[in-house]
Formats: C-alpha cells, structure tokens, sequence
C-alpha cells in the first residue's frame, strides 16, 4: 500500500491541533471553574451568614451548657467511661449533627465523629466537651447558660463548648451553601481533655489521623507552638512526733492538676489561748493582703481556717491566687508538730516565689514559647500521709526529660517519692506550612488585624495532630476566664469565632 507522506502530514497535523484545543479547552475549562469557586468564595460574607443563623446558634449552645459535663465518677458504666453528664453532652451534638444529614460515629463513649465531605484527605477540627468542677461563688449557677451583657455564663462557655458550637455551627453553614469540598472535614469530639486525653488516645487507635487540623481551644490568632505539659506527684509517710502547741489536723487544696486551687482549709487542734491569738492573726493577715477567708471555731479547742484565693488556668499560674500556697505560708511560723511544720515550710520555700521553676532547680526558657511555668496544686496533709502535685509547662526546645530529673533530684532532698502521672511533649508547626498561612489569611481577611503567631503553655488537641494548630477562641485583649467561676464567652466573640471557623473549612477542604 503506497502512503502520501504530504497526506500523511496533513492529518499528523490536524490531529495534534485537535489535541491541543481540547486540552486548552479543558484547561480553560478548569481555570474557569477555579476562578468561579474563588469568586464564589470572596462573594460570601461569612459573618452575614453567621447573623441569619444567629437565634439558633444562641439557642442551642445554651442547651448544650446546660448539661453539666463533669468527670462523674459515680455514674461510670462501659458504656459511659466517663459518667453520665458527658455522655449527655456527647449524646446531644452527635443527635443533633444526625437530625442535620452529617455522617455521625459514637466511639464507645470516648469521643465521637462528625463528618462531611469526601476525599482521601482531611481537615480534623478537635475539640472537647467535657469540663471542670464549677466551683463556688458563681453569680448564677454554672449550668443555667444565663446571658446577661451580651455573655454567656456557663462552665464551659469558653473552654471548650461554646467553641465547639461555634465550629459545628461553621460545618453547617457551609454544608446549607453547598460548597465544593474535594477532602472530608472531620468534628472530632473529646470528652476526657481535662483529666487524662483518654478520649483522643482511643480515637486513634480506631480511627485516621486527620491530615491536618485546628483546635478551637486556646487563643487566636494562630498558635503554632504549645509547650512540653508534665503533671507530677509527691508523696511522704507522716510519721507521729514530739507534741506540739498547736496540732495540724488536715490541710488540703486544690481538685485538678491543672487549676490554681482557689481554695484552702486548714484544721487545726491546740489550746484555746493559742488558737484565739491564731484566729486573730490570721484574720489581720487576710485584711493586709487584701485577701478572703474564714477562721470557725468547730469546738472549744478546734479551729478551721478557709482561704479564698483566686481560681486560673494551670497554664498561667501568676494569673491567680494560689490559696493552697497562701495558707501554708501564713501557718509556717507558728508551733505544729515538726512533719507538719516541715511540710508546710517546704510548700513555701518551694512556690510562695514566683511560678518559674526558680526554687525547684527547673527554671528555663526559649524565643519560641518563653518561660517555663510552675503551678502548684493538690496538696493533702494528714497525720498518716502527705503529699502535692505540680502542673509543669515547658518550652517547646527544652528537654523534659532533663527537667523532670532535676525536679527528682531536687525533690529528693526534701524525702519525697515522686510519681509523673503524664507528660505530653511540645508542639509545634513551622510558620511557613500551608495550613498556618491559610488560617493567617483568612484571620486577616474577615478581622483586618495582623495575624501573628503565637506560642501557648495550654496544652489542646492540636499537639494530638501530625499537623495540627490552635485557632481561637479567645480574641487578642480578653479575658481569659476558663476555668475561673463566671465563665462566660462574648456573644460577639462567638458569632465571629463561627464566621472564622466557617471560611477556614472551606479553605482548608474546598475545591481550590
């Protein structure tokens, strides 16, 4: 068969230009398709659509406050390993994202999934519902969500279920628009943050690592660098001296590892001269210091004194009072029983200086995260045993190994045995990293502010991640009252915490 090479070359020519159009086409095509979704993007005016969802939003986070989420040891079953409050609030978001369409798992009462999307990657937004004891001296109760000022006050309205309504509602608002989404986003729901992070060590163990990720617990702008978290406890065998003048009976402090303890009770026995001119000191030293408490006298020669001192987080100790250390400073002159006295004596060389680590052989710091922090909690006393714990927070280039080893050896001193009941090492995300930049964008879009980044002694599921940050949800100039009585979270704050979080998860997960 003869071939017309002009021929030939011809139709070479005309196939490989039908090729190009239609790969130019199709290129056009998908440019287009990229310009609409970004000018689809820029269209949308996140807070409006936050504001139309507004009552709903309001609503239903004051029921999911109501709900008193506390560890409960006493309603602990296999299927609720952490009692029933939590599984009550675990119970309501994941019923609540079902009556919604989204994809919902229970993972056996350790945490849950709320899922949208699809794609082989992710985007895991952490939180946790479970909370801290309430405390006293709330001006409404802690589980009323009453909003007075434009607040919410509840425990937990800031740390972390105020939040996580926030980031669910964000989820919803972009699964009503019908945005693009070329990867899964994943509201991965904790319930053990505030004790042991049980819950996010089962999560793993069945499910995927999220490709990367945000918590909505801490600070915004962005915090790319959370610091090494030790919790530490010591004990010592009370053994019965020589009498004393006065006698120490109990002293105690502190529920959590991770709260400056806001109050203090020391019991005490002694003849009633001795007490009367105690009650009397101790009652001039609460007006010198500006400080409150009671002195009762519970029979003829027992006497109880309570210090109020002021609740904070235990990763910013100098931000509250801490009454466990206050009372054992005032008690130390005075004449117990020699344990006593050297327990007492110990607690405030130890912590009555600063929280830096200073005393205890520990102190250090870096550009990156800053100082290491020291908050002193859970101090017991008894005539049998005694004890105390410490809530460490290291930088993020510190050994903590090396730290907790001084700790040990400079303790030992003092005869104490000493157990790390966890120890969590630092986290952190290089600026430059795409999920930094994106959340940098959009902060910097919808507030107009300057998107620093941030180091934190907090420690929230962001370390979890294998690329995972904090973002939000306290504004820059707040207050931080997690963990303090009269918790409450800016209505404005969670509006705009909502808007955020919204556009991040299309950023984050959509078809750019």
């Amino acid at each position: 068969m003869r071939i017309n090479p002009v021929a030939n070359d011809y139709n070479l020519r005309r196939l490989y230009f039908t090729i190009f159009l239609q790969i130019k086409q199709n290129g056009m095509l998908n440019f287009k398709k990229r310009k609409e979704n970004e000018s689809e993007m820029t269209r949308i005016d996140w807070r409006l659509e936050v504001e139309k969802r507004k009552d709903v939003l309001l609503a239903e986070t004051q029921e999911f406050l109501k709900i008193n989420s506390v560890f409960d040891e006493a309603t602990i079953t296999k299927e609720r390993p952490f009692g029933n409050g939590i599984d009550q609030a675990l119970s309501y978001l994941l019923n609540k994202a079902e009556s919604y369409d989204f994809t919902v798992k229970n993972l056996d009462g350790y945490a849950g999934k709320i899922e949208l999307g699809t794609g082989e990657e992710s985007v895991g937004i952490l939180c946790h519902i479970d909370v801290v004891p309430a405390g006293e001296g709330w001006t409404s109760p802690p589980f009323s969500a009453d909003i007075r000022n434009g607040r919410i006050y509840a425990r937990g309205a800031i740390d972390n279920k105020g939040p996580t309504m926030a980031a669910f509602f964000a989820l919803c608002l972009v699964k009503e628009l019908k945005l693009p989404l070329t990867k899964r986003v994943q509201l991965i729901l904790g319930t053990d943050e505030e004790r042991g992070w049980r819950c996010v060590d089962h999560y793993f163990k069945h499910e995927e690592m999220p490709t990367v990720g945000f918590a909505p617990d801490a600070d915004f702008p962005i915090i790319h660098a959370e610091k090494g978290i030790a919790d530490v406890l010591f004990e010592w065998t009370v053994e019965q001296g020589a009498a004393a003048a006065l006698t120490l009976r109990k002293f105690s402090a502190g529920e959590r590892l991770n709260m400056v303890p806001d109050r203090a009770i020391a019991e005490l026995e002694g003849e009633r001269a001795e007490l009367d001119q105690l009650e009397r000191r101790f009652r001039k030293h609460l007006l010198e210091q500006q400080h409150n408490g009671e002195a009762i006298f519970t029979g003829d020669e027992q006497l109880t004194l309570m210090y109020e001192g002021v609740a904070a987080h235990g990763s910013t100790p100098e931000a509250g009072i801490n009454a466990g250390v206050e009372l054992a400073a005032f008690l130390t002159p005075f004449s117990f029983q020699e344990q006593a006295v050297s327990y007492l004596r110990m607690i405030t060389a130890l912590l009555k200086n600063g929280t830096r680590g200073e005393a205890l052989g520990i102190a250090q710091e870096d550009q990156v995260s800053g100082r290491l922090t020291v908050n002193g909690s859970l101090f017991s006393w008894d005539e049998k045993e005694a004890g105390f714990g410490l809530n460490i927070r290291y930088p993020v280039t510190a050994d903590g190994q090396t730290c907790l080893q001084r700790l040990e050896q400079k303790m030992s001193e003092f005869g104490a045995k000493m157990m790390v009941k966890d120890h969590m090492t630092p986290s952190y995300v290089d600026a430059k990293h795409p999920l930094v930049r994106t959340l940098q964008a959009v902060y910097q879009r919808q507030t107009g502010e300057e998107p620093s980044l941030l180091s934190t002694g907090g420690g929230t599921y962001a370390r979890t991640l294998a690329t995972g940050v904090a973002f939000g949800p306290l504004f820059p100039g707040r207050k931080d009252v997690a963990h303090q009585k009269d918790e409450y979270i800016e209505i404005e704050d969670l509006l705009k915490a909502a808007a955020l979080y919204a556009e991040a998860i299309y950023e984050l997960a959509g078809g750019q």
